[in-house]
Order: structure tokens, then sequence, then C-alpha cells
């Protein structure tokens, strides 16, 4: 726990201090963000706000989360994680490098994006398949027994890696939005792998998972300091894969990925309404929401950025604490 704390408070503390360096480089980069016209109109007075904040995040999160991680031989895990988060973190560099240094405003093609998410998803999900420690057993929440998936363990944690990640970047279109509820997020599965240790689950990846989560953490809470609104620096895709990564690859870590409905619920609330949108679209010539994810249907209702921050933080708190209890944490 003391590891966790201490990890949580030097990210946030490295997240605080690179912000005043980093910014200024960002601005004379002319990394600036590029609002589509087909987004909420309100949303076109933020043309030119910095983007590609998530950089600002890598410098928080990865030094922090080395420097508290396990040692010795159970340091691999740590460095495992992080070469999956930065793997994702890249492709998200690469598509908003294109928008901004290219001005391609749609970034990456989709089939590129799914090529390159599809091949680190396998890794992941072969490396975690095949450590001794996590394997192809899942925990069903409220029962908590295990679930042994066998080989069907590879498409269902490439499914959950992908849909989790992209899933993040959807949730990132409101100030403070993305910071926020994973924020939440990341404590509760620093918390619940906390409990498991106590429990008897491995030391060594629970420690690993737990370090990683309170890292993200801390970058998350640090980097509100620039991107609550108005936010003076959006996240970009480098930081909303970078922070879909790491939820992720934690929960497949702690072998809990049907947990993550519940301590992820803005993800899903932003993938089930997209769906949802594009679906009805397509095959019933008809809108549900006034515009997908459901934030953005929120906004053109009239409710405030800081308003649906609240509202989905909190919650993100309620659906964890359901969460820790359909785990029997006492």
């Amino acid at each position: 726990m003391r590891s966790a704390l201490l990890t949580l408070i030097l990210s946030f503390l490295i997240m605080m201090a690179a912000g005043p360096v980093f910014l200024p480089v960002l601005q004379r980069l002319k990394f600036g963000q590029t609002e589509r016209s087909y987004g909420p109109a309100s949303h076109l007075k933020k043309q030119g706000t910095l983007t590609m904040g998530g950089l600002i995040m890598l410098v928080a999160l990865v030094p922090s989360a080395l420097l508290f991680s396990p040692a010795g031989d159970r340091l691999h895990l740590m460095l495992a994680m992080l070469l999956f988060v930065l793997g994702f973190t890249a492709i998200g560099f690469l598509d908003d490098y294109i928008k901004v240094a290219l001005h391609r405003n749609l970034g990456l093609k989709p089939w590129q994006k799914i090529v390159l998410q599809f091949g680190l998803a396998l890794g992941l999900a072969f490396y975690c398949y095949l450590h001794e420690d996590i394997g192809s057993k899942i925990i069903v929440p409220f029962v908590n027994v295990e679930w042994d998936l066998g080989l069907w363990y590879i498409p269902f944690s490439m499914f959950v890696t992908i849909a989790v990640v992209n899933s993040a970047n959807l949730t990132d279109g409101v100030d403070g939005l993305l910071s926020s509820v994973t924020t939440v997020t990341a404590v509760v599965l620093a918390l619940i792998a906390l409990f498991m240790k106590a429990s008897g689950v491995n030391e060594a990846v629970v420690d690993s998972a737990m370090v990683l989560c309170a890292a993200l953490a801390g970058a998350c809470l640090g980097f509100l300091r620039y991107n609550a609104h108005p936010a003076r620096v959006f996240m970009g895709d480098v930081g909303s894969f970078q922070l879909g990564a790491v939820v992720a690859v934690a929960a497949l870590v702690l072998r809990l990925p049907l947990l993550l409905p519940l301590v992820a619920l803005p993800y899903v609330l932003s993938a089930v309404s997209d769906i949802i949108q594009a679906a009805s679209y397509k095959f019933r010539h008809r809108r549900y929401f006034r515009m997908a994810p459901l934030h953005h249907h929120l906004e053109l209702l009239g409710m405030s950025e800081t308003r649906i921050v609240a509202i989905y933080t909190a919650l993100t708190a309620l659906a964890c604490v359901l969460a820790l209890l359909a785990l029997g944490v006492e």
C-alpha cells in the first residue's frame, strides 16, 4: 500500500512540474487541436487549443511506475505491462501526429488503427495466457469463482483490450471528463489489487498492477490542472489510448476483465451510445441521440461540460462501489 501511495504522489508531482515545461514546447511545435465541423458547435471555440498532452502524462506515468515497481525477478511483469501501454500510446501518437503535423484531420485510417491494435492486443493476450501467474482463468464477479476460458481466452482478452482502448478514446470529448473518471477507475483498481494481495493472490502480480494504477491515478490528477474546463491542453489520442491501455492491462493482469463494465462505466456508456447511434441510423435511418457519444448528447441538451464531468465522475464512483461489493471486499 505504501508503494502505491508514494507512486501516486510522485506521478502527480511529476505531472504538475512537467506541465509548465512541456506546454510551451507543444506551443512552439504548433500542436493545436483541429475541431471537426460535425462536432458540437460549442467546441469550435476550442480550435487551436494545445493537444497531445498525453505525452506529458507519459513522462509522469513511466518513471513513477518503474521506481516503485516490485524489484528483482518480479520487475519483468511491470516492464511487459508498460511495453504494451507504450505500444498503444504510440498508435495514439501516430494518429495525433498525422492530424496535427500533416493536417489530415481524421489521422490514421480506421483499418490502420485496427491492424496495429489487433497486433498489440494479440501479443498482450498471449503474454497473459502464457504467464504462470495469470493464465486463462478469469474471476466472475458476484459469485467470485474462477472461469477457465482455455484457448478462448485469447480472442476474449483481445476483444476486451481493443474495446477498452477505443471506448476510452470515445470518452475523451469533454474538458476533464476522461481524466476525472479514469482517476476513480485507477484508484479503485489499485484498491482491488490491495484486497487481492491480502487474500493471498500472487504478490508480484497484484503489486505490479497496483503500482501501475496508482501511477495512472497520479498522472490523471495532475493533468486535470491543465485539462479541467476550460482546458489549456487536450490529451489527444496519445493520452486516451494510454489511459485505456493501462486500464485494460491492469484488468487482465488481475484477471478481472468482467469487472470493467462497472469500474469503467463511462467507457461503456460512450461505446454503447455510439454503437446504438450508428446502428440505428444505418438500419432505421433515425438517430436516438442528438449526437453520440452520450456526453455530446447531454451537451446538446444544454448541460454544461463541468456538470457532465461531475455526473459522470459520481456515476463512476457509485459503479466502483458496486464493483467492490461484487468482489466481496470487506
